[in-house]
């Protein structure tokens, strides 16, 4: 059965609206960058964190009194996807729709309150409010709530590929009778101890590391937001292939990996336009080695450097920079002989590679 994107929606550290933000990355913005300090040792990470007022519009929403930020994240591009793929939110159309949610960390903000209060108080002192804004599907039973859906509602989680597995998912929902359309969104929020943690893994930057994404990658910047996509059994963007990925161990199997993707995925045909998973880490080098063996087009775009690595909803965000591409047949970099950036394209490979799990990839097409 075939499936097309009808509608995106992001929010992002260079705005929340799908054209102003498409603007921003067509003239070279990135996201300003601001500092995260651990609080018990007073080190310092550079973020791209999503300026509070593309979501504060949320804040009269009841569910979302006591939400974290990736609730809001997800609920306002959620919403905003199911606008722009023109669906009504009514009793009816809330019985056809599903919800795919992909998460990496999840809210992690709350999670580390709660259980620094129980380490530091002990299990009496901890805040009952915290909890329930630690499980992981915290944000798809927000979206679902706020879109009346009382039907399939699912989370998947995963590293920076899990956006492609919800859409493989939703696919497959699809193929069901049940239901006409799922609302893919992929989340991630910032907080010091994620930024810790990715540090201790060598993957992210500090103070000294600021030139992350150069020949050389010293690091990424991590960033936050979400990206949601609402896909049907008709419409003008198919997805015409998806991987269902292959799983790594180490980054020595990284690279055949990503090469098998690519081979499954393209079968000796090239596409017009390359999204990158590029984002300052020893996935460049992998991912370029992959594609001058399977790919031979120029056009190679990576947004990460723009909008950071939102990881849970970088693939997503990829698959919708994508679909802006083939929409408005231009891409957000001067290309040979094109300042502007235009081209003629009817297929997009969008490429991921996670920092420690899968490699995956899709190739969309008008």
């Amino acid at each position: 059965m075939s499936a097309y994107i009808t509608g995106c929606g992001w929010v992002t550290p260079l705005g929340n609206r799908l054209d102003p933000v498409w603007e921003r990355l067509m003239n070279g913005e990135k996201g300003e960058i601001t500092m995260e300090k651990n609080l018990e040792t007073g080190r310092l990470h550079p973020v791209m964190p999503v300026p509070v007022k593309f979501v504060e519009h949320l804040s009269k929403v009841p569910r979302l009194r006591r939400a974290s930020p990736i609730s809001y994240f997800s609920m306002a591009a959620g919403l905003a996807a199911m606008e722009n793929a023109g669906v009504a939110i009514n009793s009816e159309t809330a019985a056809r729709t599903a919800v795919v949610f992909a998460v990496s960390n999840g809210a992690v903000v709350y999670t580390r309150r709660f259980y620094e209060q129980i380490v530091k108080g002990g299990s009496n002192t901890v805040s009952p409010m915290l909890f329930p804004e630690t499980v992981y599907n915290a944000p798809a039973s927000h979206l679902a709530a706020q879109l009346g859906i009382d039907g399939p509602s699912y989370t998947l989680v995963g590293d920076a590929s899990v956006g492609i597995s919800a859409l493989a998912f939703a696919e497959q929902l699809l193929d069901t009778e049940d239901i006409d359309r799922c609302v893919v969104v992929g989340a991630e929020e910032i907080d010091w101890i994620l930024c810790e943690a990715h540090y201790a893994w060598r993957l992210s930057a500090n103070i000294p590391q600021m030139d992350v994404f150069s020949k050389r990658p010293r690091g990424t910047i991590l960033s936050e937001g979400a990206g949601a996509v609402v896909v049907a059994r008709e419409g003008q963007v198919k997805l015409s292939r998806i991987h269902p990925g292959i799983s790594f161990s180490r980054r020595s199997e990284a690279l055949p990996a990503l090469k098998k993707v690519y081979g499954d995925l393209l079968a000796n045909d090239t596409p017009d336009a390359v999204v990158s998973c590029a984002n300052g880490t020893f996935v460049d080098a992998i991912e370029h080695s992959a594609l001058s063996m399977h790919c031979k087009t120029e056009r190679v775009y990576a947004p990460k450097p723009s909008l950071g690595e939102a990881i849970g909803a970088s693939s997503l965000l990829q698959v919708i920079v994508g679909w802006q591409s083939l929409q408005k047949q231009q891409m957000p970099m001067p290309s040979a002989g094109n300042e502007s950036g235009g081209f003629s394209a009817s297929k997009v490979l969008v490429s991921c590679l996670g920092f420690n799990q899968q490699a995956s990839g899709l190739v969309i097409e008008l």
